[in-house]
């Protein structure tokens, strides 16, 4: 059987104010070509279909439009993601299963597989920890217990199905080797982030959503990475979808597919003159583009400048070289880069008091979070 592994659609989401929604339409129209062109036999779609829990009326559109057109096609698995409210995406799924559409966005349904043919189907929407923990009565907290716990399940199902069941296994999670970009949305609160690629041993295929680059962990274990990149850390990304071949024997065959993008992105850095005469910068003009001018001193008119040759700059950053043998200051985006919000919190109780944030004042913090990422998860 022939499955088409992809992720991270975030429909509706914009690119530093530039509308995606026409790309985003245009990638939809790319996926259903290839489900025909390729004879796909099951579309996974692990997690984040939408770029928020209350998306837009011209997202749930586009969504709608995609699933009408895939299910004339093939079938459909969609699990929820961080970004998605579970229980709107999964509005009506069990009405959907007979359409051929099966949204798997409550965590009760995770030993509930999808038969194609003579591959279980298993989806595990994203779970939020200290949501499941006390449903499942999970004894440690954070994500590796609660995706543990689901991929249990997984197994005791799949132990109950004929000999020669493949299976196959979507999950929204940060997998231990995965290699974020600066366009996730932190997931650390909820205990530890990471969980182990162990956790899918013995699956066929694990189609994997949250980071938005294509990734290999294991052979069986991959990322398909978000469809158009969403930041500038996604630059040197090959968008696309990964095409897989279940053989009767156990054995993948793979192709990548390569998404179209309505433009490439780009980071450029340097002095002002250099970037606006320098003709390596030539095949830039087409790109978003986020610069930084490294001028000693502020450029003025700096966008504006710019804009006349590269027409598409999004962003512009001023950091001047370090002169004297002093460093630069570091900018708030370096200094919170890969920091949990609650790390920043913390910070900020620091900055205001003159005095690091005590056991109970990191508990409060710590309790605030995981009250607000409980009420987002139930939206």
């Amino acid at each position: 059987m022939r499955i088409l592994h992809t992720s991270d659609w975030h429909l509706g989401r914009s690119f530093h104010r530039e509308d995606l929604l026409s790309a985003q339409a245009a990638y939809v129209d790319h996926l259903v070509e290839t489900v025909r062109a390729e004879d796909v036999g099951c579309v996974l779609v692990s997690g984040d279909v939408y770029d928020r829990a209350l998306p837009g009326v011209d997202a749930v559109k586009l969504a709608n439009e995609a699933l009408e057109r895939l299910a004339e096609r093939t079938r459909v698995v969609l699990i929820a993601g961080n970004h998605d409210s579970a229980r709107r995406l999964g509005f009506g799924a069990r009405m959907m299963d007979a359409s051929g559409v099966h949204l798997r966005t409550d965590p009760a349904r995770v030993g509930e597989p999808v038969m194609v043919e003579d591959v279980a189907v298993y989806g595990i929407p994203y779970l939020e920890p200290e949501i499941v923990r006390p449903q499942w009565d999970l004894p440690e907290r954070g994500h590796a217990a609660a995706l543990g716990e689901a991929m249990r399940r997984v197994r005791a199902d799949l132990a109950t199905r004929p000999d020669g069941t493949r299976s196959v296994v979507l999950a929204h999670a940060f997998v231990t080797g995965g290699e974020p970009s600066d366009s996730e949305r932190d997931i650390s609160v909820g205990g530890a982030v990471h969980v182990p690629a162990a956790v899918f041993d013995g699956i066929g295929y694990a189609a994997l959503g949250h980071l938005h680059g294509r990734q290999r962990i294991t052979e069986r274990v991959r990322y398909s990475g978000s469809p158009l990149a969403y930041s500038f850390s996604e630059e040197h990304h090959l968008k696309g979808s990964w095409l897989i071949d279940l053989r009767p024997d156990g054995s993948l065959g793979e192709e990548f597919v390569e998404a179209p993008v309505p433009r490439p992105v780009a980071r450029l850095r340097g002095r002002l003159d250099d970037l606006l005469e320098s003709p390596r910068y030539d095949d830039f003009t087409g790109h978003w583009l986020q610069i930084t001018v490294t001028d000693p001193n502020r450029p003025t008119a700096a966008m504006e400048k710019l804009r006349r040759r590269f027409p598409h700059t999004l962003a512009l950053n001023f950091e001047p070289d370090a002169s004297g043998g002093v460093p630069r200051p570091r900018t708030f985006a370096e200094r919170v880069h890969e920091r949990s919000h609650l790390d920043i919190a913390a910070d900020f109780v620091t900055e205001v008091t003159g005095t690091p944030a005590s056991e109970a004042e990191s508990d409060l913090l710590h309790e605030a979070f995981e009250a607000f990422r409980r009420k987002e998860a139930l939206r």
